[in-house]
């Protein structure tokens, strides 16, 4: 390790008195020495700083000394600066000097600096050091931390922690590797105060105050600002930095490999362009081996299918992520014939999984045709696809009336960067050869062929299979070899870049009877390219990659099969093989490119031994210092432990010894077998070279009982060594950049975990720490593109290893960079915002950590009892490899590391898993054999090493096989156990009897046990005395081992069951440390508890570890007695810690219980509600009938108890109900444990915001329109002003009435007039709605992007070091419209001036609110002051996510609590009216039961779940409310996945009895019972009572006829009233000139209305409507009104929990039946389409291209007749006459064809009824875009008809018709979005030529014909009137074409046809003959008369 050491000795002759600090630099890295306090003349630094490098040190580098003035307040002032050339100290590596400083003039001055210098090599071939000075501890004065200045300490260290500065932070580095949620939080280890040393500043406050924090800072960074500390550097929260001990991992259960359900739909809407002339298409769509089809569609080449495909599957996440989605288009598929296929796509369910929302929507997916790969694209499909996992929620939107989007190129079917041209690609994977396989037959089968052969053979016939986008492709088979070599290339052809993420490949054994996996590997293609600008191919190798899978010996059923699959972390090495990756980009044009995507194999050229890197001697050593823990189940045999590292160590099933005589040594290439596998007798022998044998395992020794469930082994003194040679290739450097990355990324998740847990618990400053953490992160990256750019051109490095080189040192530069931006980004109120872009920081380094080459593969610890393996730990190599750079090396490599053993495969799975199998507490360390010398320094110290016993010569550095430890110190645990919360209900009765274990080395105590709670208070000191732990005091102070507590459930029988676990560390006291703040008594503090991946709860716990002296006991600090008597000797967790408390009050509203289950069979009768917190409780009255009234008769009661001051250590209050039964009995019903008591805390209103506005009249400004309206006017107007806003509400109109004309002026669109009012309905309101609804969505979605890019541009801005200020305000207007839209979405909607610049023309329908989710979630479950907990009961089930617990759910308890410190200000309890037996609860509705009437509205559903074998379903609605149920069976709809009922419910209904409704949706079946499709719950009675009054909606304008009549019994004035009344408000007084006052607000509105007959009233309903509307702005009372609305809500099905089934739209009115009964329900029954009927008049056709040959002219001509139909009817298509022999492609028709249709104006379709199919029961109705195809056809008597062209109109938006055939062109269909389009619902009658198109070869569009057509549109009524004839019929019959009469036979008139044909063939060029003759003509006479012309003027006749 080259190293640069500079000791900075003094500065002398210094001016005045002060203090100095000194900044070192050297390469751009400074170090800042410690601030020399109070000197005067000199100041005494005495210091070291080290630079360790990684290059040479040059001659001409620079060493720089600056020295400052140091100032706390001002920034630090420079009195000079020293600088060198490092050129004498390069040569002779030492130097020592005194010079004097130059100041900023360059002039020298008085002041001097006394410094040494030393340059260290690697081979020492320049100066020579000594081994203290190579460690380079910090100064002996301990307060001088040096910081780097780059960018703050480099290794944030709390001051005065026992390491030394120049080391990172290794043990700060959690191993979470997938833990998701920052685990480290959860672990709590990491609250564990920072050691500090007992040094001259005596011990500093656990937590400092800020003053106390900034002066430190100061002190640190001297002129740093104090936030670039790292706070982590400074206050207490970071975790104890260890440099002996590693973190363990809590996470104990694999995850993957266990089978989860997934969902995926696909809707394939229709396809366009497809290639081929008139065909019928079909879509197939499948994934993995399910196939699905799409009906045909005839005769067309866009057809228009809409149908829908739900996929189930139940596996694991990996398998389902690689299956493959592909969508082919067939074409003419028929029961006998499979059809010709057109062209597919794939794409994997990974990307479409990775997509936002987990779908593609409304996209367009690209054909191409796998066989012809030149051939370009072949069309394209629109569709959704989503894959839905469980608990997902897929956010369709809308699926009202979309507008086609007809941008195919910009809606590809491709994730965000994939470029939307692709192109061929051949991905070439190589596989060379493989070794270590395990054998894959039976010995017994060798030993026979040997006797029939007479050879040994190796038991296995490898080959490799490679899978990739669908397809696989296979190498040979190479007989009997563990070694095979194959030296083959599998070539795939595949789109670039592929839609399929992974490539996997697999070594399989062939077998006669079937094939089986040895091992497998996934290639991830992200990892192996990088798509930027300056990004590399997919390339990889040649490399070796690792495989991992089963246990190596052979049996014929392998239990862990699946992990040889991939699924699941393999528990031991498999094999390892040598396989490349290369890709390479087609090009298409090329014509000797082969065009199929078959898989090629092909033979490849061996490649050298040294392409993959050098080989080296690896060692490996390892140490036992602790096995605990260990299961009771192998206790009684003994134990012994076995690590490997790839075969090497392995000794039951290790090397397959290949037979063939291979045995001459290749370059240590066959090493492996060569080192004899060496089995136990051997292990003290040494090889005859003088070499090291590997030892590797432990002696079998027998475990010792810990406790009733655990054993240990008795490693006390003496700890047992293994250590192993291996041979690998020496890719260390991968390694070490990985590690260096996950280092950083280890560091920045603790801080974030860190800054997430101060913003959790509400501490002060999380901007300040993630400040620090981004200071970190910034320097962490500088040092690694530092460190990670040498030995660039070591031997095997691969392509893949430069350009990830290049591509992580950029990515770490950007990242570097941009956190040094974000950090002067983070403020107090954008620590969330930014914490989310840190989050994605994390997520890109350890992506970028993985490393995608392996090299050294894993270790494996296996615990051996008889010979057998038991259970496992696995160790990546990479984590325990040593590097001499401090960062590179492996976060385990030479710590004491906890690691879990567990049972191998399906084993681990669930409980199994969860049990610990072993904890050890092991030392490894793994590296070069050269580099061995250090590999016992990280063990904890005072230990003797013993070696083998008889040692060679030369052989003094044999590693120890066992290690002694005679420095033992005595320790007394005091474990204080306080409470637990939210455990694991592991009992059926919903509860647990938990106590906790709590183990310590080789101890274990346990709580007492107690009964029946989920949130149990052990309030328990547990002593264990005498914990003896082996090493040096000082390095057990710092690095305790850790704490594992584990909390069980307590049964009657049988043993206990295991509930979680969580690790702690404890805080440790030395003998000669004084027991009091800061450290002592310790904090309690939470940890969470774990139970496999989920968690389980929490733990309340303090630990401490005290140092037992010489004095004994009686120096530790004392333990007070048992208290309780009761308890018995139980000893509570004293004083100290226990938290301080305080009296609260704590007061239940008893409202009422819901939805009881029966329990045993037997009815809840007589239930009671308890209530307890913290040991105090209150019981409710007892229900005296559940069944008549389930409400309480009390309604408010309280009990007094006294909590922790600290909220954070609130107990849980718990609910249970009770049922009691006859004689006394009382039966548990089920419980509810609130967890946190926060949102229950009463706080007193805030006087002053009470009376704000008793100063003056506030005027509310009513502004109309949203975009524009500011939702603060009220709080921005002065309270004293008295001004009037006006606003009138009639201007918008004329102003939009303007607005039209002006448009129309333009004549691009002639809009009909305002709609009628009598032609709008409700669903004119529902369609204006959604329209806008989607457009606020767009503004969101803009908003956002806007803001994104904003964001982008500052920080680039930064960068460049612009204010943001300056930047051009790209969309600020936009941005801040969209941002008022967001406000005002749910404030206001129903004013259509909603975007008024956007839809100027739009008519003006008054709308209602469309909420893409439940208004549950709107508005906080209506939970505004009536709670609903669930009550759980029954036993908690294992899933993952820890299921969804709806199973447990026996009840729901309604009410509420309020709790507050006594006592209370008496203000409150005087105020006017307050009851005082409702306490809080004042005003509170009277729950007695009440009649309701129920109207329920159901619009439609969308995307149901199909039911039947067809794909479809036949939908009806079923509603149950209480007894009552609606079966709306015979108004199914036939064959529908999206519905539209339109229908209204009325039911009555008795709350509280009946209060829960659930709206379910079936399906229809002819045969056999109904299935349920899905359905959904609503609590009416929370919306009934509800603040926000959920009764009826509250609509945008009122009015009393017409569409939109006010549908509730109560006018608006009378709710303002009633309203007022409630709330105590003032008011409403209405006022002259449309206002009125409440509370002190004016609000205006007009005050006249119509009605029906037009007459004019004056009201004052609309001012009131107004108020209302506004509801939210008046003070204390106000809050918003729900609004006129429809819901979407989600269907569920509990067979498939968690998994949407579709949505529906609806939503519920609800009228109390002692009111005014409410007017009939509005009719939103569906639009019945209108009748229309289309008339096309085919004129004339031209230029039709000509397909026949004459037989005796050859002549071209074309028999032309035109064929037409409106889609989806194609069998009702018409066809014209024929024009026989057209020569010139002009044909005369005047021919008409009439279609007639059902049409819906709102949604745009055409509606179509038809039988499916001959057996179908019934008619399906279909809903088709309206769209008319007209094709040209060439008329043939006996062969089929030639299609010529076509052409699609859509008739809503189609090009206008040329005015004649010459204007006619190709560009009318091409540049089809450019052109003004009309739509014939609105002209009527258009006519003109339109151009018919078809593709050519080469897939381009061609001319080939024009048509002239007219097409008149009727409503049915008016076609009746005027009735038409088809063709040229009577009535109103058209004249006969004039046909030329060329049609007739030519040789009738040959001259005539002769004409015709060439005239109309040569007409040009005749036309240029001629004039050619004539110019020629002018020529030859202008040189015939000139002659003469001159003589005559010459002679001047």
């Amino acid at each position: 390790m080259m190293a640069l050491v500079v000791h900075l000795k003094t500065v002398d002759y210094l001016r005045g008195k002060g203090d100095r600090i000194a900044k070192v630099t050297f390469r751009g890295l400074s170090s800042f020495s410690r601030i020399a306090e109070n000197c005067e003349e000199a100041a005494h630094f005495n210091e070291t700083f080290r630079w360790p490098i990684a290059s040479k040190l040059d001659g001409n580098e620079m060493l720089e000394i600056q020295v400052y003035n140091y100032s706390k307040v001002f920034s630090n002032r420079l009195v000079g600066t020293f600088r060198m050339v490092l050129q004498k100290v390069a040569e002779e590596g030492q130097l020592e000097l005194t010079d004097t400083l130059i100041d900023d003039n360059n002039t020298s001055i008085k002041t001097s600096v006394s410094i040494e210098i030393r340059y260290q090599t690697m081979d020492g071939t320049v100066g020579v050091w000594s081994d203290g000075e190579f460690c380079c501890d910090a100064p002996d004065d301990r307060d001088g931390t040096f910081a780097f200045e780059t960018d703050s300490l480099l290794s944030g260290q709390s001051h005065g922690s026992g390491t030394s500065p120049g080391r990172s932070l290794h043990g700060s580095i959690p191993t979470f590797r997938k833990a998701g949620k920052g685990v480290f939080s959860a672990m709590k280890l990491g609250k564990i105060k920072s050691s500090r040393d007992d040094h001259k500043k005596g011990d500093e406050p656990a937590v400092l105050d800020m003053e106390d924090l900034d002066r430190k800072a100061m002190r640190l960074a001297g002129a740093l600002d104090p936030d670039t500390i790292s706070l982590a550097s400074v206050t207490a929260v970071t975790t104890n930095v260890s440099n002996k001990r590693s973190k363990p991992d809590i996470k104990m259960e694999p995850s993957s490999g266990r089978p989860v359900d997934y969902q995926i739909s696909i809707t394939v809407i229709e396809a366009r362009q497809l290639v081929g002339l008139n065909m019928d298409p079909v879509v197939c769509v499948e994934i993995g081996d399910d196939k699905k089809y799409t009906s045909m569609k005839e005769s067309t080449n866009c057809p228009y299918y809409n149908e829908y495909f739900v996929f189930d599957f139940h596996v694991p996440p990996d398998v389902m992520f690689d299956k493959i989605i592909k969508l082919s288009v067939i074409h003419s598929k028929n029961l006998l014939r499979s059809g010709t296929l057109v062209g597919t796509f794939k794409l994997d369910v990974g990307t479409v999984y990775s997509q936002a929302e987990h779908q593609f929507y409304h996209k367009w997916a690209m054909l191409s045709d796998p066989d012809d790969i030149t051939a370009g694209c072949k069309g394209y499909i629109k569709c959704d696809i989503a894959v839905v996992g469980k608990g997902d929620n897929i956010k369709t939107p809308h699926k009202a009336n979309e507008t086609d989007e007809d941008d195919i190129e910009g809606n590809l079917l491709l994730p965000e960067g994939v470029p939307s041209e692709r192109q061929w690609a051949r991905f070439y994977v190589k596989i060379y050869r493989a070794e270590g396989l395990p054998k894959m037959n039976t010995s017994i089968m060798a030993n026979v062929k040997k006797a029939f052969i007479g050879e040994n053979r190796d038991l296995v016939d490898p080959y490799v299979q490679v899978q990739f986008a669908g397809q696989k492709g296979k190498t040979s088979v190479q007989k009997s070899s563990y070694e095979p070599i194959w030296n083959e290339q599998i070539v795939f052809t595949e789109m670039f870049p592929p839609l399929c993420k992974r490539m996997k490949v697999q070594i399989r054994d062939s077998d006669k009877v079937n094939d089986v996996a040895i091992g497998t590997h996934f290639i991830d293609l992200r990892k192996i390219s990088n798509d930027g600008d300056k990004g590399f191919l997919p390339t990889l190798g040649p490399a070796w990659v690792n495989m991992y899978g089963s246990t190596r010996q052979y049996t014929l059923m392998d239990e862990h099969q699946d992990l040889n699959e991939g699924l699941g972390e393999g528990v031991s090495f498999r094999a390892r093989l040598l396989v490349s990756v290369a890709v390479e980009i087609l090009d298409t044009t090329s014509t000797e490119i082969m065009s199929s995507t078959e898989v090629q194999v092909e033979p490849v050229s061996n490649i050298s031994e040294s392409a993959t890197g050098k080989i080296e001697e690896f060692f490996l050593f390892g140490s036992f210092l602790e096995a605990t823990m260990i299961d009771r189940k192998i206790g009684d045999k003994a134990i012994s432990f076995e690590v490997t590292i790839g075969n090497y160590g392995n000794q039951i099933d290790g090397v397959s010894k290949p037979s063939s005589a291979k045995k001459k040594k290749k370059d240590g290439e066959n090493e492996e077998e060569e080192s004899e596998l060496i089995q136990n007798s051997s292990e003290d022998e040494a090889d005859e070279e003088g070499d090291l044998v590997s030892v590797s395992s432990t002696p079998l020794m027998k475990p010792v009982i810990t406790d009733r469930n655990y054993f240990h082994l008795p490693y006390f003194e003496k700890k047992p060594c293994i250590y192993i040679k291996s041979w690998w290739q020496d890719q260390r450097r991968r390694l070490y950049n990985s590690n260096m990355m996950d280092k950083i990324a280890d560091k920045l998740e603790e801080g974030l975990n860190d800054v997430q847990e101060i913003i959790k618990t509400e501490k002060a400053f999380p901007e300040r720490r993630l400040r620090g953490v981004l200071e970190e992160l910034s320097t962490g990256c500088s040092r690694f593109v530092t460190l990670a750019n040498k030995d660039v051109n070591q031997a095997g490095r691969t392509k893949l290893d430069r350009e990830r080189l290049k591509s992580c040192m950029r990515e770490m530069d950007s990242m570097g960079q941009q956190a040094k931006q974000l950090r002067t980004q983070v403020k107090k109120n954008t620590v969330r915002d930014k914490l989310k872009l840190v989050h994605n920081f994390l997520q890109r380094l350890r992506f970028l950590a993985d490393e995608p080459q392996h090299s050294i593969p894993d270790v494996f610890i296996w615990m051996m009892s008889n010979n057998k393996r038991i259970a496992y730990a696995r160790i990546p190599s990479k984590d325990i490899l040593y590097s001499i750079v401090d960062e590179e090396t492996g976060k385990d490599c030479g710590k004491v590391k906890a690691a879990f053993l567990r049972l191998p495969g399906k084993k681990g799975f669930g409980p199994a898993g969860w049990t610990v199998q072993a904890k050890l507490e092991m030392y490894l360390w793994l590296g070069l054999n050269k580099q061995r010398k250090d590999f016992l320094s990280g063990l904890p110290n005072g230990f003797e090493e013993t070696k083998a016993a008889r040692t060679g010569p030369g052989l003094q550095s044999v590693p120890p096989i066992s290690l002694v430890y005679n420095m033992k110190q005595v320790f007394q645990l005091r474990a204080h156990m306080y409470q637990a919360r939210s455990l694991f209900a592991a009992d059926s009765s919903g509860l647990s009897d938990p106590f906790a274990r709590v183990f310590f080395s080789t101890h274990s105590q346990v709580t007492e046990v107690l009964s029946e709670t989920l949130c149990p208070t052990w309030d328990q000191l547990l002593v264990f005395d005498d914990v003896e732990l082996y090493g040096e005091a000082s390095e057990l102070r710092d690095d305790p081992p850790i704490i594992v507590v584990e909390i069980y459930d307590q049964d009657t029988v049988g043993k206990a069951e295991f509930i979680g676990r969580t690790f702690a560390k404890p805080i440790t006291k030395m003998c000669d440390e004084h027991y009091g703040p800061p450290r002592f008594p310790p904090q309690l503090e939470y940890y969470q508890i774990y139970r496999g991946n989920c968690t389980a709860g929490d733990l309340l716990a303090a630990f401490e570890l005290l140092q037992i002296g010489q004095a004994g006991r009686a120096d530790l600090p004392p333990i007070e007695g048992p208290t309780d008597s009761e308890r018995g000797p139980i000893l509570p967790v004293p004083l100290g810690i226990r938290p301080v408390l305080s009296r609260y009050r704590i007061e239940v509203l008893f409202w009422g219980l819901r939805d009881l289950k029966r329990i045993n069979l037997a009815q809840v009768d007589r239930p009671r509600v308890d209530i307890e917190c913290a040991g105090r409780g209150v019981q409710s009255a007892l229900i005296q009938n559940y069944k008549k009234n389930p409400n309480f008769s009390t309604l408010v009661k309280w009990f007094e108890v006294d909590l922790p001051e600290n909220e954070l250590l609130h107990p849980p209050l718990n609910i249970r109900v009770v049922d009691c039964r006859a004689f006394g009995r009382y039966i548990l019903v089920g419980s509810h444990a609130v967890t946190s008591l926060r949102r229950f805390i009463y706080s007193a209103p805030d006087k002053t915001s009470n009376n704000w506005a008793s100063a003056g009249d506030i005027i509310v400004n009513m502004d109309t329109d949203p975009l524009v309206r500011k939702m603060d006017t009220v709080v921005k107007l002065d309270a004293t002003s008295d001004a009037v806003v006006k606003v009138d509400m009639n201007e918008e109109e004329n102003d939009k009435e303007k607005k039209k004309k002006k448009k129309k002026k333009k004549g691009e669109v002639e809009e009909e007039d305002e709609t009628d009012e009598s032609m709008l309905d409700w669903w004119s309101k529902y369609f204006a709605s959604i329209e806008t609804l989607m457009e606020i969505l767009k503004a969101q979605e803009a908003a956002q992007a806007e803001a994104e890019e904003r964001e982008d541009l500052e920080i680039a801005a930064e960068g460049a070091d612009i204010k943001p200020d300056d930047l051009p305000m790209k969309g600020s207007k936009t941005k801040e419209k969209s941002k008022d839209k967001k406000s005002s979405k749910d404030k206001k909607k129903g004013h259509a001036g909603d975007g008024s610049e956007k839809r100027p023309v739009k008519p003006k329908v008054d709308e209602l609110l469309v909420y893409n989710k439940e208004l549950e979630s709107e508005y906080g479950n209506f939970e505004d002051w009536l709670h609903t907990f669930n009550l759980y009961r029954g036993k908690a089930v294992d899933d993952d996510e820890h299921a969804l617990d709806d199973d447990r759910i026996v009840g729901r308890f309604k009410g509420s609590l309020c709790m507050y410190k006594l006592p209370l200000s008496e203000e409150i309890t005087r105020e006017a009216g307050f009851d005082p037996n409702m306490g809080m609860f004042q005003s509170i509705p009277h729950n007695d039961p009440i009649n309701v009437l129920v109207r329920v509205y159901v619009v439609r559903a969308t995307d149901l779940h199909p039911a039947d074998i067809n794909g479809k379903a036949d939908p009806y609605i079923v509603i149950k409310l209480g007894k009552s149920e609606v079966r709306d069976k015979e108004n199914y709809i036939s064959k529908q996945l999206n519905p539209v009922f339109g229908k209204s419910f009325d039911i009555e209904a008795k709350f509280p009895m009946e209060s829960m409704l659930t709206v379910s949706v079936y399906d229809w079946d002819l045969v056999g019972t109904d299935d349920l499709i899905g359905e959904t719950k609503i609590d009416l009675e929370n919306r009934y009572y509800s603040k926000y009054r959920a009764t009826c909606g509250i609509a945008s304008n009122y009015s009393v006829h017409g569409y939109n009549v006010w549908r509730d019994p109560m006018k608006p004035s009378q709710i303002l009233a009633k309203l007022c009344k409630e709330g105590k408000l003032d008011g409403p007084h209405y006022g002259p000139g449309g206002r009125v006052n409440v509370a002190n607000r004016i609000f205006q509105g007009p005050t006249e209305i119509e009605d029906e007959n037009g007459l004019k009233k004056q009201t004052e309903e609309h001012l009131a409507l107004t108020v209302l509307r506004h509801w939210e702005e008046i003070p204390r009372v106000g809050c918003k009104l729900i609004p006129e609305h429809v819901e979407t809500r989600p269907l569920l099905n509990p067979d498939k929990p968690g998994i949407e089934q579709g949505r529906i739209e609806m939503w519920v009115d609800m009228f109390p039946m002692d009111m005014p009964a409410p007017g009939p329900a509005i009719d939103i029954s569906p639009r019945k389409p209108k009748r229309y009927e289309l008339r096309v008049i085919i004129w004339n056709t031209d230029e039709v291209i000509l397909e026949d040959d004459d037989y005796f002219t050859g002549e071209k001509s074309s028999d032309i007749f035109v064929r037409g139909w409106l889609k989806g009817q194609q069998e009702d298509k018409q066809d014209t006459d024929v024009h026989y022999h057209s020569l010139t492609g002009e044909g005369n028709f005047n021919w008409r064809f009439v279609f007639p249709f059902d049409y819906l104006m709102a949604e745009e379709k055409i509606v179509i009824s038809k039988k499916e199919s001959m057996f179908s029961w019934d008619e399906t109705e279909y809903k088709i875009p309206a769209r008319l195809t007209m094709q040209v056809w060439d008329a043939d008597h006996f062969s089929a008809d030639d299609f010529l062209g076509a052409i699609e109109l859509d008739l809503n938006r189609f090009p206008r018709g040329a005015k004649t055939a010459k204007q006619c062109s190709i560009d009318m269909i091409r540049n089809e979005q450019e052109l003004p389009t009309i739509s014939i619902f609105k002209q009527k009658r258009v006519k003109g030529w339109w151009p018919f198109v078809a593709r050519d070869e080469n897939d381009e569009m061609e001319l080939t014909g024009k048509v002239e057509a007219e097409l008149h549109l009727m409503t049915a009524e008016e076609a009746e009137k005027s009735p038409v004839g088809l063709g040229r019929n009577e009535p109103d019959p058209l004249e006969k074409p004039n046909r030329p009469d060329t049609s007739l036979m030519w040789f009738l008139s040959p001259l005539k046809s002769i004409r015709y044909f060439i005239w109309h063939n040569y007409r040009w060029l005749i036309l240029k003959a001629l004039g050619l003759l004539l110019l020629l003509l002018m020529l030859g006479l202008f040189l015939y008369s000139i002659p003469g012309y001159l003589v005559k003027k010459m002679l001047g006749a």
